[in-house]
Order: C-alpha cells, then sequence, then structure tokens
C-alpha cells in the first residue's frame, strides 16, 4: 500500500484567517511581475495588441447596454406617437454595429492568445531547460530538487500565460464593471453595493479551494513520479523480459491501480467541494439579482423610471454581476497560477555554481600533453549522508601512466572518477591536475581534456553516426573523424550490418528505428569516448561488461595504441582487463589499500591476490 501522507502536508495547515489570507496572496502574487515580463519578452507586440483589445471589449458591454435603453425608449415613444421608426432603426444598427466589432475582437483575442500560448510556453520550457543545464550532478542526485524540475515542467506551458490572461481579464472586467456601475448608479445606488457584495463569499471560498489544490498537487510530486514508473515499468522493452518472466504484471499494476485510486478519491472530493460551493453561492447571487430585480420592476411600475431605464437595469446588473464574479474569479485563478509558478520560479532560483573556478581568471594547465594527477588527502561524503565515499585517498598518476581501479561495489571507484571530472568537488583535500587545483580550473575546459565512456552509458534516440559524433559535438558531422573513432572502436561492423550504415536510427522509441544488443550499444559508447583525439586524458569505466572475449581482446589491443601517449584509467571487474595497467589500484570501504603493478600485488598476496584468485578459480572450475 501507499505511504500515509506525509506529516508535513499536515504542517503546512491552509490560513484561516483574512489577514492569513491576504499575506499568502501578497507572497503568492509576487511572482507576477516576473512572469509578465515573460510575456513582454516571448511577444511585445501580441501583448500590446492584447492590451488594446481587451480595453475595447471592457468598454463594449456597457455601450451596448446604453444602446439596448435607448433602443426601448425610442419603441415606447414610437408606439405613443413621439418619435419615429426612423430612430428605432439607427439604433437597432448601432447595435447590431456594436455587436459585430465585440464578436470580432473576442475572436481577434483568442486569436491573439492561441499565439501568445505557443511563444510563452516555449519560452518558460527553454528557460527550464536552460536550468536544467545550469544544475550540476549533485542537484540530479537530490529528489527534493528533482521533484521541483518535475513540478516546473509539469504547470510550464499553462500557468505563465493563465496568469497573465487572468490579469487582463481582471482590467478588462474592471473597466466593464465601472462603466455599468455608472450606468445603474443612477437607478439604483443601493444596487451597486448588493452587486459587489453578493459576489464576495463564492470569491473567499475559490480561494480556499485553490490553495488546497496547490497543497494536494505539491504534495503529489513524488507520489506522481511513483506512478509514472510503475507505467513505465510495465510499458519499456527494457523490463519486459523480467515482468514476464517473474510475473510481475500483476502486483506492479495493482500497485498502480492503488495509487491512482488514492489520487482520484482525492480529486472527486476536491470536485463536489467546488460544486456544493458553487451551488450555495450561485442561489446566494441569484437571491440578490431577483430581490433588486423585484424593487426595480416596482419602481417601474409606479413610472418613477422609464421601461427603458428597467431594460437597462436588467441588463446591467447581471452583467455587472457577471463582471464581479469573473474579477473575483480571475483574482482567485490568479492566485491559484501564482501558487503553482513558485514552483517554476523556485526551479529557476536553485543557487548554481558550483563549478566555477575559484580563481578569476581561471588557471589552465598547457595543452597538447597530460597533466600530473594528484589526488592529496581526498575525502568526500555525498550530499545528505554521514558515511565517507572515499576517505584520505593519496595517490598520484605520471602523465602517459595507465591506472587500473578495482574494488567491490561502493568501494569508491565511481566517486573517483567524478571527483576527477569534477561533478563533485572533495569535502576534504584536493585534486590537481598539471600542478593546478581542479577547483579553480574552469569545468568546461577541464572535462575537454577527457575521454571516457561509463557503464552507465546513453543509448541515444539518433543516427549512428550521431550516437559516435557526440563525443566531439562541434565535429559530429565531420565523418571522418567519426568514421576514424568507429575504426579504433571495433566498431565498423555493427555500423556495416546497419540498414542504412551510419545514417540508420538507432534505438526502439522512433519510427524506423533499428534496436543494437547490449554489446553493440557498447561499442559506440567506446567510438564515442575515441572521438575526442586530443584528449589528454582516457577514463574507461567496465568498458568491456557487454562484449564478449575476442572483442574485448580486439578492444584493448586498440586502446593499447590510442593511449600510448595519454594517461588512462581504466574500472572494470575483470582482472583480464586490469592487468594490462601500469599500476593498479585497489580500493576499498572508500580507502586506498593497495597499489602496485599486477605482478607487484600478486606476489603481495593482500586483498588483490584474494581476488583475482577467487576470478581465475572461477574460470579454472
Amino acid at each position: 500500500m501507499p505511504p500515509a501522507r506525509p506529516p508535513l502536508l499536515r504542517a503546512a495547515a491552509a490560513p484561516r484567517s483574512l489577514r492569513e489570507r491576504l499575506r499568502g496572496l501578497a507572497a503568492a502574487m509576487r511572482h507576477a511581475p516576473a512572469t509578465f515580463r515573460m510575456v513582454w519578452a516571448a511577444d511585445r507586440r501580441s501583448a500590446i495588441l492584447l492590451a488594446a483589445l481587451t480595453v475595447v471589449a471592457a468598454l463594449l458591454p456597457a455601450g451596448i447596454a446604453w444602446v439596448g435603453k435607448l433602443i426601448v425608449d425610442a419603441v415606447v415613444a414610437a408606439a405613443r406617437g413621439q418619435a419615429g421608426g426612423a430612430r428605432v432603426a439607427g439604433l437597432v444598427g448601432l447595435e447590431a454595429g456594436l455587436m459585430a466589432l465585440s464578436m470580432a475582437a473576442g475572436r481577434l483575442l483568442g486569436l491573439v492568445r492561441e499565439l501568445l500560448r505557443a511563444r510563452l510556453g516555449n519560452q518558460v520550457n527553454e528557460r527550464i531547460l536552460e536550468k536544467a543545464l545550469e544544475l550540476e550532478l549533485r542537484h540530479f542526485e537530490d529528489s527534493e530538487v528533482y521533484d521541483k524540475m518535475q513540478n516546473a515542467r509539469r504547470e510550464a506551458s499553462a500557468r505563465p500565460l493563465s496568469l497573465v490572461m487572468q490579469g487582463f481579464a481582471v482590467v478588462q472586467n474592471g473597466v466593464t464593471l465601472a462603466a455599468l456601475s455608472a450606468l445603474l448608479f443612477r437607478i439604483s445606488p443601493l444596487g451597486v453595493l448588493v452587486l459587489v457584495a453578493a459576489s464576495v463569499p463564492a470569491f473567499v471560498a475559490e480561494a480556499r479551494m485553490a490553495v488546497e489544490s496547490f497543497r494536494l498537487n505539491t504534495w503529489r510530486a513524488p507520489e506522481g513520479r511513483r506512478l509514472n514508473y510503475l507505467e513505465w515499468i510495465l510499458t519499456r522493452d527494457s523490463h519486459v523480459k523480467e515482468v514476464k518472466l517473474f510475473g510481475l504484471g500483476p502486483l506492479v499494476l495493482s500497485r498502480y491501480r492503488a495509487l491512482f485510486r488514492r489520487f482520484y478519491d482525492e480529486d472527486r472530493r476536491m470536485a463536489v467541494r467546488r460544486m456544493g460551493a458553487g451551488v450555495l453561492f450561485g442561489l446566494l447571487s441569484l437571491a440578490a439579482f431577483y430581490g433588486m430585480y423585484a424593487a426595480v420592476a416596482g419602481r417601474a411600475a409606479r413610472a418613477e423610471i422609464t421601461l427603458g431605464d428597467l431594460a437597462l437595469y436588467l441588463t446591467v446588473f447581471r452583467q455587472g454581476q457577471g463582471a464581479v464574479q469573473s474579477i473575483l474569479g480571475a483574482v482567485g485563478a490568479m492566485y491559484e497560477d501564482a501558487l503553482y509558478l513558485s514552483n517554476l520560479f523556485a526551479f529557476l532560483s536553485i543557487p548554481t555554481g558550483g563549478e566555477q573556478p575559484r580563481r578569476r581568471p581561471a588557471l589552465s594547465p598547457p595543452r597538447g600533453r597530460p597533466g600530473r594527477i594528484e589526488f592529496r588527502g581526498v575525502s568526500f561524503r555525498y550530499p545528505g549522508r554521514p558515511e565517507w565515499a572515499l576517505r584520505g585517498l593519496d595517490l598520484v598518476l605520471e602523465p602517459g601512466e595507465t591506472l587500473g581501479l578495482v574494488g567491490e561495489n561502493g568501494a569508491g571507484k565511481s566517486t573517483l572518477v567524478k571527483l576527477l571530472l569534477r561533478l563533485y568537488d572533495p569535502t576534504e583535500g584536493a585534486i590537481l591536475y598539471g600542478g593546478v587545483d581542479l577547483r579553480d580550473m574552469e569545468a568546461a575546459d577541464l572535462r575537454s581534456r577527457f575521454g571516457a565512456v561509463f557503464q552507465d552509458f546513453v543509448r541515444y534516440q539518433f543516427t549512428a553516426a550521431e550516437n559516435v559524433g557526440l563525443g566531439l559535438p562541434d565535429r559530429i558531422e565531420d565523418r571522418e573523424r567519426v568514421g576514424r573513432a568507429i575504426e579504433r572502436a571495433g566498431a565498423a561492423p555493427v555500423i556495416g550490418a546497419l540498414p542504412a550504415g551510419a545514417d540508420t536510427v538507432l534505438g526502439g522509441w522512433f519510427e524506423s528505428g533499428h534496436e543494437l544488443s547490449a554489446g553493440q550499444w557498447q561499442k559506440l559508447a567506446v567510438a564515442r569516448a575515441f572521438m575526442r583525439e586530443e584528449a589528454e586524458v582516457l577514463i574507461l569505466d567496465e568498458p568491456t561488461a557487454s562484449i564478449d572475449a575476442e572483442a574485448e581482446h580486439e578492444l584493448f589491443q586498440r586502446f593499447r595504441e590510442l593511449a600510448a601517449a595519454r594517461t588512462a584509467i581504466v574500472i572494470s571487474h575483470r582482472f583480464s582487463t586490469v592487468r594490462i595497467a601500469d599500476r593498479i589500484a585497489v580500493l576499498h570501504g572508500g580507502r586506498l589499500v593497495e597499489l602496485g603493478s599486477h605482478r607487484a600485488l600478486l606476489e603481495q598476496g593482500g586483498r588483490y591476490a584474494h581476488l583475482f584468485r577467487l576470478q581465475a578459480q572461477g574460470y579454472l572450475d
């Protein structure tokens, strides 16, 4: 069963007093100016046209209502022989013209709104993606940050424009209400007061519902990801074998259904409450309208006002009531939109820059030859975790040296590589490249010196040539260089067997995609690393995990040639792989416990020798 609702949600109680609600409204609305600036930046011309059309559309209802009054009075006068039918016909024509203008303005507003929605939605999505590029690895490994990003992405396409349109709706209905109130005041000053007062309770209720809806959906972010993950398990080709083999379908589907039912029940309760409040306050507004209607009709019956005034009152009061409700509803909707936009701005305001160099200008070791790599008393623990992933590491790699890294899972091998690529900074100690502390270098400069293939390499749903060329994006169209990388990685047979050669789209996500085996994908990942011919350091993290023994032997013959003038780090559980290294570092529990050549470590009879003999015994048995 899904876990109980976290205490945090219960603690974040909805505001109860009017002061608390107003304070919450002010806090939420602080993002409104930034949202309007987004609209202005996205499409200034559409924003100006939207404002102009809003003013026109706001004034037309009052004009149409006044012309309607004049028509009724003209008809009465004509019936009494006090005026001609030409005046009536002229007024009817004028009203028809105003109605046509109102319809055209509404249509044009819809067009501008749709165009602005596309431009603004794309701009907001681009800002989210740009922010994602600024994030560091630690952010992606933080579930709280990930939830912020998912919340921002979920609301990005609709909420900014919705807030802006609701803002324009407030202005439009405010102008309309002012014009209508001026007409109504001359007939019944009390009607203006009743008009506003009858709509306030509905606004308060809607604002409260908006807060609860926001809190509900914010709490759901982790559970929403869980729902998506359960769906992913049942629909992705990478999971289908185990789902079928172990009969996981009913279990996963039952959890999906339970979580969905929980969401549905909460949504249903919220919808029922909204419906109940809508009916209650709708009846209140209706009672106010007919109460005032009876009073004004009595005045017309006593000839205190004309029939035109009565018709005007009916039109103005009903339209004014609609304008007040629209204003309050728009303010409530803006409040709700602003609450959701707080997720967007919270994501965009996540502090980054941890990869920026400490020095300005940044230091940069000479290029063209590998630099000396030094780990000086390096310790590291991941944010939010008490245990050390690396502790007191002292290690030196001379230029052109090949180092093997071995150790059990969790020993710190991948963490060492993350620190070397400055995906994290050491908690203690320092790492130097070419005599320069990595923290004093530009991260992009540092990483451009490395070529790497990781154990969890990415399978890009692009063409085969692009899968390789992505190792050096500015040379992705250089087919000659791509071809050399493919040859060096021994991936030429893979490319040759594809239907369209290097132009074949790989993977199963898109039409005409061609799926590869794990070993074939890995060869392309190795080729991607070999795109960086000028790389000073090569990192191979389990580079042979998915290829056969013959392909492994061929790869390392090529690797020896490519790494001849470079520093290389090889991480592998296969001792046949790491034995080619000049030295082998053995990590255990985050500490460096042994260091030496393959032969020296065997003679030492320590942990490396023990692990090597265990693996060798497996082959002999």
